[in-house]
């Protein structure tokens, strides 16, 4: 097969949503279609204590939620499909916002009976500041929920997308009866009275056809009738180049827990999502079909596996072929790097493998060489662009409870920095370490991990500070970055890249700052 052909049999998407919308467990049903997986893990049995099969750190366990974000990969209909699935709680926020540098489209996850909520509308704004073709799923059909066109307002307003419905529910909760598929002009609906079967699909060319109402009862037929009606005259028709520029999102209906309308979302997303995208860097756009490799970090994992204490560094793969056992150049570092075990994944299980083409993500083994960003090529000297840390939005100093095992820490704390679980603040007056975190919850992650993973223990102290403010100045020697240095000593830190960071106590401070020393420029994010 051409290296073209490898390419553009794959499709690389994230799943995002709010947590509880039912995104792992949709991630569980493609994964089950894709005959990757036997059984669910998230089987509401008592007989199966299975975890689910992409959320494999302890912490995640206890907690039912997934806190770092999981590759899983499949085939279907001759396709390669790489997922991520990333967290949806807010404190995790950050492994989010990088992961979706790595996706070439999204599936967005809505539960019928909450809408739109808080967490998905800023996941949403990053995928449409970065124009990520989307999809929408609204799951959860088989419980009572908001009527169906309200769901639509809502996703229009509320995330400010233009839809289209590529399926429609017929009824809702109790009265859920199935799914008619507006992209393959057919029906499913349930057999049984548990809502656990699909039966056969039935091809419904014409919907004023009787045999409609033979299907599903001339009630509900009628009111199917209307409503496809009312959508051809309110909805775009699906147009594949607008959604392809992230201007169009199609939606899908369905029950991800009984295993509904899955088939017709992961069969619409074969046809439409993108192949493998271009990506731009600090001296050119990088296109996926150059014969060179080139890829960059998205992720760094520490302790997969806790008995080997292994680091793996997860990268997307831009352009070309990665293989194994071939010199790589490291950009940041200025030197060559040759991996003999590169993993594809599946969930919690990992293979060797000896190639992989643009599109795909493989884990290299790393000791200690990787950050977040950076970029492996052939030769060529670029970096990948739009991979920032943000500003935290909590502080807190960072104490060794037990100074017998002040190395452990420090390397516990340095290695969990690179995951980019939270960022490292060294203030420059006394070298005092504080953690900021996009979430209060990383704390305990933090926390729990340094004493599971490095027997180390810390505890925190609290540090008030509004936002973390990377400082950015043309003249270091000037007059007025010396006066903002000394007025401000209390408050500079450097970060892990030894970059200058201004630790500012509230917006009005900021604000006075900038107007006092106007040469200095201050960033909420580190790439600027």
């Amino acid at each position: 097969m051409s290296l073209e052909q490898e390419i553009n049999k794959r499709k690389t998407f994230g799943i995002i949503a709010h947590p509880d919308a039912g995104k792992t467990t949709l991630t569980e049903k493609l994964l089950l279609f894709g005959g990757a997986i036997q059984e669910a893990g998230a089987v509401k049995s008592n007989k199966i204590k299975k975890g689910a099969t992409s959320d494999f750190m302890e912490i995640e366990r206890q907690r039912g939620i997934s806190v770092a974000t999981s590759v899983l990969a499949f085939e279907y209909k001759g396709k390669k499909i790489n997922i991520l699935d990333t967290p949806g709680h807010k404190d995790f926020a950050e492994d989010t916002f990088r992961t979706l540098t790595a996706v070439d489209s999204a599936i967005v996850v809505i539960d019928v009976a909450k809408g739109v909520e808080e967490q998905t509308i800023k996941l949403v704004e990053v995928c449409r500041m970065r124009k990520i073709p989307m999809l929408v799923f609204i799951n959860k059909m088989d419980r009572e929920g908001k009527d169906a066109f309200d769901l639509m307002d809502e996703v229009e307003q509320n995330l400010g997308l233009q839809v289209t419905p590529l399926s429609w529910p017929i009824g809702i909760g109790a009265t859920f009866k199935g799914i008619y598929n507006i992209w393959e002009k057919n029906i499913n609906i349930f057999s049984g009275d548990n809502k656990q079967k699909v039966s056969e699909t039935t091809k419904i060319e014409d919907l004023s056809s009787p045999e409609l109402d033979a299907l599903i009862g001339s009630n509900y037929a009628e009111n199917l009738r209307n409503e496809i009606d009312l959508i051809d005259g309110v909805y775009p028709e699906f147009d594949m180049q607008e959604y392809m520029n992230g201007n169009l999102q199609p939606v899908f209906f369905g029950s991800a827990l009984n295993n509904f309308g899955v088939r017709e979302l992961l069969d619409a997303f074969i046809d439409i999502a993108p192949t493998p995208q271009s990506k731009e860097t600090d001296i050119r756009e990088i296109e996926p079909y150059e014969n060179k490799f080139s890829g960059f970090v998205f992720k760094i994992h520490a302790n997969m596996d806790p008995k080997h204490r292994d680091r793996l560094a997860f990268i997307k793969i831009v352009s070309g072929k990665f293989e194994r056992n071939k010199n790589y150049y490291h950009v940041r570092q200025g030197k060559n790097m040759k991996f003999a075990a590169p993993n594809a994944f599946f969930a919690d299980k990992k293979e060797v493998v000896d190639e992989s083409f643009a599109g795909d993500i493989v884990g290299l083994h790393d000791t200690g060489n990787f950050r977040i960003g950076d970029t492996l090529t052939e030769g060529e000297k670029f970096s990948f662009k739009g991979i920032p840390s943000f500003s935290p939005e909590h502080f807190r100093y960072i104490n060794n409870a037990d100074p017998m095992k002040a190395k452990q820490l420090e390397k516990g704390i340095d290695q969990l920095m690179d995951e980019g679980v939270a960022q490292l603040f060294t203030l420059e007056m006394n070298n005092r370490k504080v953690i900021g975190t996009v979430g209060a919850l990383q704390y305990e992650v933090i926390q729990y991990r340094l004493e599971h993973e490095y027997g180390a223990k810390a505890t925190y102290e609290p540090f008030t500070v509004h936002k973390a403010c990377w400082v950015e100045v043309e003249n270091e020697k000037s007059e007025e970055f010396q006066e903002f240095k000394r007025v401000k000593q209390r408050y500079l830190a450097r970060d892990k890249f030894n970059q200058l960071v201004f630790l500012a106590d509230s917006a009005f401070t900021i604000q006075m700052t900038q107007e006092k020393f106007p040469s200095i420029k201050l960033h909420f994010v580190s790439e600027f």
